[in-house]
């Protein structure tokens, strides 16, 4: 995998455990490329053949990662869930390397500030959140993400940098990218439900839904 092809999709996944397995298989169905780390060797095996490259290596160490080129990977998922130790001295790793999106699993509440307090950007539960939702949240700019059954989504985005100061009944179907606006909450406001003349101003939040290809190239608009 070069350098500049991981700085584009390039995601990294430490920990192969259930929800690693899972999201790094959401993250290589989303086309992108994945690094798989874990210390197990029986898992390094069972999924070197299911993604882009899976390495046996102990990602407490930061040498380890240095070496792994983790400092080049703009978003790194710590997945680890068998051992809270190993978690946080992983992201404390990834945060001496300057990894500008640090993704970290919490088994409990405690875990999560920990993890948070040695520099975690993003905490998630896996025992409310799906690995094929993180993905779409790793890699997009949408703020929540649900996806539904028959290729739906709702998604909450901040509203795309071309669309500001647009009222929602200047943009032609086309110019959604074919989702639909639901509701609208402007700075210093509630949501609301939209209305024709909604104008979105900097930093408006968007409920918007439709197929999830819709969804993705309408919160990529830049």
């Amino acid at each position: 995998m070069s350098a500049r092809r991981s700085e584009d999709t390039g995601v990294a996944v430490i920990g192969l455990g259930r929800f690693g397995c899972h999201l790094a298989g959401s993250l290589a169905r989303l086309d992108h490329e994945v690094l798989a780390v874990d210390r197990d060797p029986e898992r390094v095996q069972r999924w070197s053949g299911e993604l882009d490259r899976v390495v046996q290596a102990d990602a407490t160490e930061e040498a380890v990662l240095r070496q792994l080129g983790m400092a080049d990977f703009p978003r790194v998922v710590v997945a680890i869930g068998a051992s809270v130790e190993a978690s946080v001295l992983t992201v404390l790793a990834l945060t001496e390397l300057g990894v500008p999106q640090i993704w970290a699993r919490a088994t409990s509440e405690k875990h999560a500030k920990i993890l948070h307090s040695v520099g975690a950007h993003h905490v998630v539960f896996p025992e409310a959140e799906t690995g094929e939702r993180v993905a779409h949240l790793i890699v997009s700019r949408m703020l929540d993400f649900i996806e539904f059954g028959d290729d739906f989504a709702i998604a909450k985005i901040r509203v795309p940098p071309p669309l500001v100061g647009r009222s929602l009944r200047e943009l032609a179907p086309q110019d959604r990218y074919g989702v639909m606006v639901v509701g609208a909450k402007q700075p210093g406001q509630p949501f609301r439900y939209a209305e024709p003349e909604t104008v979105l101003e900097p930093e408006s939040v968007l409920i918007v839904e439709g197929s999830i290809a819709q969804v993705q190239r309408f919160a990529a608009l830049a």
